[in-house]
């Protein structure tokens, strides 16, 4: 202001004295606008400072939570003590006494410390993986219908056990292959080529019969396009034709019906093709589309009329396929050889198969080394609706795996790790989910505590927790020798991929838990190996083999360990097997085998001492009573007491045998049980019977 005053002042000097002669009305002019600028001045400058400066405001501590967090973990990340967290909720509706420092809070309660203690709330989002782009092989877009070439039919035998499936296949192959299946039963999916006389060329899908091999023949009508069904003409339809042409009409495969064993005496064939309309299976003689032809697989009758009905229908399907481009596929069966690897049965369904290709199937790949037909021997090219084994691949892939052709060897590892990738995925989604549902159960249970404690005084509810935490204590070690051995550990090997799957479908139908459990610890494709013999000890668990071998050092091995390993050819001698296993540790049950039997004709009572004794007067109806064995009182067909005698007397001499037709006098080891005339006396002894377990798979 001093400032603009000595200007203004300055100013207006310099012009009063440039004009000497300025008279004084001008000057009053000059100072009166000096003045009136003054002011202004002022006031704007007292404008400026009644606007106070807005205070400044310290923002607030940001603290990330997540849902579920512990006590101990919210003070953490607020950087406070444990204390701080507790006051926050005192005087409100949670438990603060039933609240440690690694119980989990609710969200409302999150909040409610945060708010309380002047913080501000962030929710951590779990950290996102930077989304993968789909590097998975997929399959071609249909072909140019010009481009494509007929091709020989795949035919699924299907049927009943021990209906003569695999005779037949014999038959039509002169081959002798049912001569070779343990205990005369497929248990395995095989694949063959036959050369028909005409020239004509089936593949033929051999899948077995028995109750066990369900997922094998379901695998078998995916691939397939006709369904030959077998049923014996002297036994008729049986459960598992029923479930195979249930998986025939769910893959919408058209059936040949075959009715074998037509050379018996007791074939009936027109009984069959009855049996079969309770099914929807309507053969032409009753006006339906389905062929029947009368077989007999032993002498060979009508095989070539059943491969000529095969061609009939597979002509009027107009199959087609496309030789060219990239190999589709199935992988039917999967196995590892000793000398050879991993080593695959597939139908090549489009596309030509070649030594060299790179091949993908489920989490595994190939670069094909050797082909072979059914027969072992070597091929170089695989046709559409060729059967054909592949050897060369890194890992062994399942059946029923589709099988796709790459470009390079880094492309098939591109696409495996993709697939390995997915599945970790899913795995991960699975694991939040079952991570969500037990966090629901905590709440709920943590709800519960609250609402029995709620009204609970404070020493009640101390003695409680005690009580509770007392139950909850470590086993003693003859009870937890009692807990294990209501388990059963064990680790299954098979020769192929179908015949581990068949054997975890059945023990999948376990429903004795209660009983004892059934605990897979282990399973795989090959022989057994050092490592399943370290497992089984590990676990105490037992080793079960199906078509595989246990050299020598492995059996020493497993002896040293006091591990069992169990072998075995047919499916259910090894099931068998593992009942037996099962119900060896059941705890044994006892049973009372009756001796004796006596009926009460009267009753008096004895002095002894101070105190009078009951006593009955028998007669033995059956058998003899022994008195060191035990006794119950039956009256009315309810059995009143059990126990022992302290006294057995004929006439007036002790005994210990009374026989039958003779009269005897006894006493029990409880007085205060009174004898009726009438009343039988029954003499026992207990015996301990092995118990067997109550699972039934089936078959």
């Amino acid at each position: 202001m001093l400032a603009q005053w000595r200007h203004m002042f300055s100013s207006a000097y310099a012009v009063h004295t440039a004009q000497l002669y300025t008279r004084p009305w001008q000057t009053d002019a000059l100072l009166r606008a000096a003045l009136s600028q003054r002011r202004l001045l002022v006031t704007k400058k007292e404008k400026r400072s009644q606007k106070s400066p807005l205070p400044s405001t310290k923002s607030k501590k940001e603290v990330e939570v997540w849902l579920g967090m512990t006590v101990e973990e919210l003070a953490r990340a607020m950087e406070k003590d444990i204390d701080c967290v507790y006051e926050s909720l005192m005087n409100t509706a949670i438990d603060i006494d039933s609240l440690e420092t690694h119980s989990r809070l609710d969200e409302v309660w999150i909040k409610e410390v945060i708010k309380k203690s002047g913080m501000k709330l962030k929710w951590s989002k779990l950290k996102q993986d930077k989304v993968r782009e789909n590097k998975d092989a997929v399959k071609r877009p249909q072909a140019d219908p010009a481009l494509l070439i007929p091709r020989s039919p795949v035919v699924t035998i299907m049927g009943h056990v021990d209906h003569g499936k695999t005779t037949l296949l014999d038959k039509l192959r002169k081959t002798q292959v049912a001569a070779m299946e343990a205990g005369g039963i497929t248990q395995h999916i095989g694949a063959f080529l036959v050369s028909l006389p005409s020239g004509e060329k089936i593949t033929f899908l051999d899948t077995p019969g028995h109750a066990a091999f369900s997922a094998m023949r379901a695998r078998g009508t995916q691939v397939t396009d006709i369904v030959i069904l077998v049923v014996a003409a002297d036994d008729g339809v049986m459960k598992q034709t029923v479930e195979s042409i249930q998986h025939a009409k769910d893959a919408h495969v058209p059936i040949v019906l075959a009715i074998n064993k037509c050379d018996k005496a007791e074939a009936d064939p027109e009984k069959v093709k009855k049996e079969l309309l309770a099914y929807d299976v309507v053969c032409e003689d009753y006006g339906g589309d389905v062929q029947a032809v009368h077989v007999s697989a032993l002498t060979g009758e009508n095989m070539m009329a059943l491969a000529e009905a095969t061609i009939a229908l597979a002509e009027m399907l107009e199959l087609k396929a496309d030789p060219t481009g990239a190999v589709e596929g199935t992988v039917i069966e999967s196995f590892t050889d000793k000398g050879r690897g991993p080593v695959t049965t597939a139908i090549i369904q489009r596309g030509t198969l070649r030594k060299g290709s790179i091949l993908v199937a489920g989490k595994s790949w190939a670069k094909v080394r050797l082909m072979f037909d059914e027969n072992g021997r070597a091929v170089n090219e695989a046709y559409p609706s060729m059967p054909v084994g592949i050897i060369g691949w890194r890992d062994l892939p399942s059946a029923g795996d589709e099988i796709l052709e790459v470009e390079s060897e880094p492309r098939a590892r591109e696409v495996v790790d993709w697939r390995k990738y997915e599945q970790e995925q899913e795995k991960n989604k699975e694991d939040l989910k079952l991570i969500e549902e037990k966090r629901k159960e905590h709440q709920e249970a943590h709800r519960k505590d609250r609402e029995k404690y709620g009204t609970v005084h404070w020493k009640e509810r101390s003695y409680i927790k005690y009580r509770e935490k007392r139950q909850q204590q470590p086993l003693k070690p003859k009870e937890k020798l009692e807990r294990d051995s209501n388990v059963l550990p064990v680790i299954v090997k098979g020769d192929v991929d179908g015949s581990v799957e068949a054997i975890l479908n059945v023990m999948d139908t376990y429903d004795a838990s209660h009983e004892c459990e059934l605990d897979l610890v282990h399973f795989g494709v090959g022989d057994i190996s050092e490592n399943d013999v370290n497992l089984a000890e590990t676990f105490h668990g037992v080793i079960y083999g199906f078509n595989v071998n246990a050299g020598n050092v492995i059996q020493q091995l497993a002896a040293k360990k006091g591990v069992k390993i169990k072998l075995h050819k047919i499916i259910y001698r090894l099931i068998e097997d593992l009942q037996e296993e099962l119900s060896s540790r059941l705890p044994c049950i006892v049973e009372e085998h009756p001796i004796g039997e006596a009926s009460i004709l009267a009753t008096f009572s004895i002095t002894e001492g101070k105190k009078k004794v009951p006593v009955a007067g028998c007669r033995v109806q059956k058998g003899q009573i022994e008195k060191q064995k035990k006794f119950k009182l039956i009256r009315n067909g309810h059995v009143i007491w059990k126990g022992s005698l302290i006294s057995l007397k004929h006439h007036k001499d002790d005994t210990a045998v009374v026989k039958t037709g003779m009269d005897c006098g006894l006493s029990l080891d409880e007085e205060k049980i009174e004898f009726k005339v009438g009343d039988a006396i029954i003499c026992y002894e207990e015996k301990e019977v092995p118990a067997k377990t109550s699972w039934d798979p089936g078959f």
